[in-house]
């Protein structure tokens, strides 16, 4: 699966309500591959291809990280743990990607 279809599929498991009042963007630096971003504006998702200027939080990590979190194979925190996946900014956001989006 190639990573633009991997954002096209975690968009599509997006929870609007979940989103509700909020205003962050979630930057994804695929480290082999193309960078996007998510912007999440009261219950509204945007997926747009490259770098935000000043997003909420980043995370980085490879394209099999990526698609295996997707799909719910690998579980963030322990990618995390493990140094899979990197995160810039504000770290609390990145543990309400679960909430935001039905993962696997």
């Amino acid at each position: 699966m190639s990573v633009s279809n991997v954002f096209e599929q975690l968009k599509q498991n997006f929870n609007a309500d979940a989103a509700s009042g909020l205003d962050l963007v979630f930057q994804f630096d695929i480290e082999d591959d193309t960078s996007y971003h998510l912007i999440i504006n009261d219950g509204q998702c945007i997926l747009i291809e490259g770098e935000h200027s000043d997003p909420s939080v980043t995370l980085i990590m490879n394209a099999d990280t990526l698609q295996g979190i997707v799909t719910g194979e690998t579980d963030g925190m322990q990618a995390f743990m493990a140094g899979q996946l990197r995160a810039e900014g504000d770290m609390m956001l990145a543990t309400k990607l679960g909430e935001l989006f039905s993962i696997g």
